[in-house]
């Protein structure tokens, strides 16, 4: 691979004698003429893509086109003498970044670039891996020379294929076994690792005999030989890691379904009605009803029929809530398809007129260079010359401004056309969740209407049941709770209406979360959908603006560029 190997010296005793070891395998960047330490910004990210690759002609046309960050997807900032990482959410379509030779201590900010395919974070002075979750299309990751003491936070990184993390300061096998979890992860290199040089234990046989998906390693390919003798000899490490990833795998998908299922009860505002968990919460700290159930049997059997018509009812909603969830998913996945469609249809509108005024520009740019040098070259005739040049310069600006309108004119159409269909899907989608909710509350109506009966009932349970007791001069037979309901059969009817405001108040409250939340979601989403289409609408006129300003510049230097080309000619 492209790192070079450097020799590290032995193990040290001491703190002392550890980083006396840590600055020789950063020494090289000291010998470089760096600038002055910094951190990444806007004007390093333009200077560095202006700068890239190209030569001659290519590289001149290059310099004169506008910086679009969105089309940015290779960034090299080599030997920039960098401490920190930021700005780089201005490229979100980056594939490749090198951030190598440096002297960065934290990996930070790159959660913004999903489209990452290579990162180097090579000869820096990193201390952990971290925050890197986020890259998951991450395929190659280079932390060759930095100052990591352990592998972590790497095992999300499901399409890593090959990962470089040689010498390090890494002393301990823990966390290698994680990179079981990487299943596409083909190549590793753990060289000069002090976890490397133990005399008494083979690295690389330990790696191979629990990484059973690498081809190569330190970039040598694995023979099967080695392999099978690798699996000998850590045959019992081996097993006991496959038992624990095992029970692993089988928790994270437990978790997993679980938390899908509740995302999908919490997307419905059913969370908590698929079983008997309303009915429970309806005995929740109920005092009154605690006491009026002490008079036994009939209590009870009056209370099973109770907890059948509240599980009925709320299933009754359960349902109702999956039903219009699915009604409102489909929606939802309509409208930001064709949202999608018609922004991706003027996108490649506008790029077309782009491309064809870039060929324009070419075209009349050669032409003016043309009339420039022959005004230099030429005595006579110098104002006809002149002329040329200013019907030139006067088209291509007209030609400029007409660009910007139509550009404009495309962008404003489409905000205006999102904005439009963003009120649009707000009634339709406001339709469907009132229908929701409306039948929702004629179900919770129900339930109160059965709070209302099962406390009628129980008025009737525990006034007969008195006068039972009574009537058998049975009065030790009487709870404590309830003797003073026997002189007092007010206090019968204060026990049983306690009982019924609350079980109709946790009712109540369940009812108005459900409309709450289902308020809330329509809200958020319309405000989300309205943020992310004004940060588009000003990202473009941004990009259209800073595009007319390219064009501007490069003809205003091209007099310029023509004398200092005049020497060499």
């Amino acid at each position: 691979m492209d790192e070079p190997v450097s020799s590290q010296p032995g193990e040290s005793t001491t703190e002392k004698e550890e980083v006396a070891e840590e600055e020789p395998l950063m020494g090289f960047l000291e010998e470089i003429n760096c600038p002055e330490p910094g951190i990444i910004d806007r004007q390093m990210i333009e200077t560095a893509y202006l700068e890239e690759g190209q030569k001659g002609e290519a590289r001149r046309l290059h310099q004169l086109e506008p910086v679009v960050y969105d089309r940015i997807t290779t960034m090299r900032l080599e030997f920039k003498n960098i401490l920190r990482i930021d700005h780089l959410w201005m490229m979100p379509n980056l594939t490749k970044l090198c951030l190598n030779c440096n002297k960065i201590e934290v990996i930070e900010h790159l959660e913004m670039l999903t489209a990452l395919k290579d990162l180097n974070l090579s000869f820096n002075y990193i201390t952990r891996i971290e925050n890197l979750e986020k890259l998951v299309k991450l395929e190659k990751l280079s932390l060759f020379n930095n100052r990591i003491r352990k592998i972590e936070n790497i095992h999300t990184l499901q399409n890593l294929v090959i990962l470089s993390i040689g010498n390090n300061l890494i002393d301990t096998v823990e966390g290698i076994e994680r990179l079981r979890f990487v299943s596409s992860l083909k190549v590793l290199n753990l060289e000069g690792n002090p976890i490397a040089k133990q005399p008494d234990f083979p690295l690389s046989l330990y790696v191979i005999a629990i990484l059973p998906q690498l081809n190569y390693y330190e970039y040598v390919f694995i023979k099967t030989e080695t392999r099978e003798e690798a699996q000998k000899r850590f045959y019992r490490e081996l097993r006991e890691i496959e038992d624990k990833q095992e029970r692993e795998i089988q928790g994270l998908e437990t978790e997993a379904r679980e938390m899908a299922e509740a995302d999908r009860l919490a997307s419905s505002f059913v969370e908590h009605l698929d079983g008997m968990q309303l009915y429970d919460s309806l005995w929740r700290d109920d005092e009154d009803g605690r006491i009026l159930m002490l008079v036994g049997a009939p209590a009870q059997e009056l209370c099973e029929e109770y907890s059948k018509d509240v599980y009925e009812l709320t299933q009754q909603i359960y349902r109702l809530g999956l039903e219009r969830f699915g009604e409102r998913d489909e929606e939802i996945r309509d409208f930001n398809a064709n949202l999608h469609e018609g922004q991706e249809d003027l996108q490649a509108q506008g790029q077309r007129q782009i491309e064809e005024f870039l060929e324009y520009k070419e075209r009349t740019f050669d032409e003016m260079r043309l009339k420039w040098r022959e005004l230099d070259q030429r005595d006579e005739d110098l104002e006809q010359l002149q002329a040329q040049l200013d019907t030139l310069t006067a088209n291509f600006e007209d030609s400029l401004n007409d660009l910007w309108e139509s550009l404009m004119a495309q962008e404003l159409h489409l905000h205006e056309a999102v904005e439009e269909s963003t009120l649009n899907f707000n009634r339709k989608i406001s339709d469907l969740m009132s229908n929701f909710v409306e039948q929702a509350q004629v179900i919770f109506q129900q339930l109160r209407d059965v709070c209302s009966y099962f406390a009628d009932n129980m008025t009737d349970i525990v006034n007969q049941f008195l006068s039972t007791k009574l009537a058998r001069n049975e009065l030790n037979a009487i709870p404590e709770e309830l003797q003073q309901c026997v002189d007092d059969r007010e206090a019968v009817l204060q026990l049983v209406e306690g009982m019924r405001t609350s079980h109709t108040s946790r009712v109540d409250k369940r009812e108005d979360r459900l409309a709450q939340r289902s308020r809330q979601f329509i809200d958020d989403m319309i405000m989300n959908l309205n943020n992310k289409e004004v940060d588009r609408h000003r990202a473009k006129i941004l990009e259209i603006n800073s595009f007319m300003e390219m064009m501007t510049e490069a003809l205003a230097n091209l007099p310029n560029e023509l004398h200092q080309e005049a020497p060499s000619d």
